[in-house]
């Protein structure tokens, strides 16, 4: 199900941004739910309990605090949410980047615009939510993409998740049922009872120890080696990335 979420100070605004989402619902025969808030600290409150939108339409010229202010802390819990900036100026397109914003989207909004905007926003967000992994976290639920996940560690109950951008996000769990989840994905190798890693992160892999694209060293037991290079070797092959000389 997609997740949509209005904030706008304008009440027509939220209306008929209301009306196009029943229109596109009804059209598409898509179950899809959506959330109205009328002001930034509304929907940053929600935000820090653990509502997380698949989609945000973002009003940026607001009351209190504007728009790209709220989405810089947005991006401090939810880094996949698609931020759609509502605006009636460009004054800041430029600046929406800074908080990768998905679109930016100019008032009055007419129906083929957010249509056309809806199909691909909800396209990206199907094909990353199979590539994706939910994390219960204690400041609530955070979403992260399996292609930006380095290695995970489990240290008694805690599994610390290591992603490309120097983050580290803690989740209770334990590292059996976490490598069950991912086995569908075969870009994994549990190579030590207390890691995971992502292949496409791996450097080089010695007798002792795996080591990462950021330089951390992952241990391999005693006479796992071979078993290890053997699965490397292996994903490597069916991703056409080893040449032999």
């Amino acid at each position: 199900m997609i997740k949509i979420a209005f904030c706008d100070d304008d009440l027509h605004t939220l209306n008929e941004m209301n009306g196009l989402l029943d229109l596109y619902r009804l059209e598409h025969q898509m179950e899809m739910v959506s959330t109205v808030f009328y002001s930034p600290l509304e929907l940053l409150a929600e935000i820090e309990k653990g509502l997380r939108p698949d989609i945000l339409f973002l009003d940026i010229i607001m009351p209190g605090e504007d728009g790209i202010s709220v989405a810089k802390e947005i991006r401090q819990y939810d880094d996949t949410v698609k931020i759609i900036f509502l605006t009636s100026t460009n004054e800041f397109a430029v600046e929406s980047y800074s908080v990768d914003a998905y679109f930016y989207l100019m008032k009055p909004v007419c129906t083929e615009n957010f249509f056309q905007l809806m199909d691909s926003a909800i396209a990206v967000c199907e094909r990353e939510q199979h590539c994706s992994l939910i994390l219960r976290r204690k400041n609530g639920v955070t979403r992260i993409q399996l292609e930006k996940l380095i290695y995970c560690e489990v240290i008694g109950r805690t599994i610390m998740f290591h992603l490309e951008n120097g983050k580290v996000l803690e989740s209770v769990g334990c590292m059996d049922e976490l490598c069950m989840k991912l086995a569908p994905h075969e870009n994994f190798l549990r190579p030590h009872r207390s890691f995971l890693v992502n292949m496409e992160y791996i450097s080089s892999i010695s007798n002792k120890v795996i080591r990462m694209d950021n330089q951390v060293e992952i241990p391999i037991p005693h006479g796992r080696c071979t078993q290890v290079k053997n699965q490397f070797l292996a994903y490597s092959f069916r991703r056409k990335q080893v040449l032999m000389l």
